[in-house]
């Protein structure tokens, strides 16, 4: 999982003002492999593939935390030949991925209700995340039968319950005490959130986390997503001009 030189010199130094965190809405892998006349999970194959470049591209960059949207709460909806697809490309690529992500430095979480998923891709997960654990060159939280409502109710209930248990004040209970129980709560909130494939909408990914995230909306589908477009992207990032609401005088 070693960086090649080329891309090691399509990567700026790490940007001045760029986002520590970015945060990617993976859009596209199906109308990826459409467009070829191949079935949809080709394109899911490909997209899998793509992950590895962004996170090899991140520390270059100076991105020490990556958030990527695998599959959603929604996507059971989908075929269950897509599903069962998707769901053993899950496990193919922790299989694959975990000793090269563990070598490289690499901090691998997973975020999202793990009640739905099967028990071996579960035990997987909880496998990585102890394996790198040590780790932290880059941090790549992923996203897996993630939907930031459902996040946020099932937060929202383990609040309640401790409110209930006395272990927690009600009338203290602010905007910095939800975060707590979230499942990113040790992780900073996204500085930048992409969406590729050209849609325009957030889809349910880290509501309450991005509400002062630049978005970048862009035409690329994700399996044709590469380290230079990342890098073009956190680039423009560096020079917007973030005021969280002031105004400079």
């Amino acid at each position: 999982m070693a960086v090649t030189d080329e891309k090691r010199l399509s990567a700026p130094d790490a940007v001045q003002n760029g986002p520590r965190h970015v945060a990617i809405i993976m859009d596209g892998n199906g109308r990826w492999a459409q467009r070829r006349g191949r079935p949809r999970l080709f394109g899911h194959h490909a997209g899998a593939k793509r992950v590895r470049e962004v996170v090899e591209a991140c520390p270059d960059l100076g991105v020490k935390y990556v958030t990527i949207f695998a599959f959603s709460t929604e996507n059971w909806k989908r075929t269950q030949v897509e599903v069962a697809g998707l769901m053993s490309l899950f496990r193919r690529y922790i299989t694959k991925e975990a000793r090269a992500l563990a070598d490289e430095g690499v901090r691998v979480r997973f975020i999202g209700d793990r009640v739905r998923l099967d028990r071996k891709l579960v035990l997987l997960m909880d496998e990585l995340e102890e394996m790198t654990s040590g780790n932290d060159r880059v941090h790549l939280t992923i996203a897996l039968n993630y939907g930031s409502r459902d996040e946020v109710a099932r937060a929202t209930k383990r609040l309640a319950q401790d409110v209930a248990a006395g272990k927690l004040d009600p009338e203290k209970v602010d905007e910095e005490t939800l975060p707590k129980y979230l499942d990113t709560c040790v992780l900073p909130d996204p500085d930048l959130v992409i969406r590729t494939s050209g849609e325009a909408r957030i889809s349910n990914f880290l509501l309450w986390q991005s509400a002062y995230a630049e978005y970048e909306f862009i035409e690329t589908l994700w399996p044709d997503f590469t380290a230079a477009e990342l890098a073009r992207l956190v680039k423009d990032y560096g020079k917007r001009d973030r005021r969280f609401g002031a105004v400079k005088l």
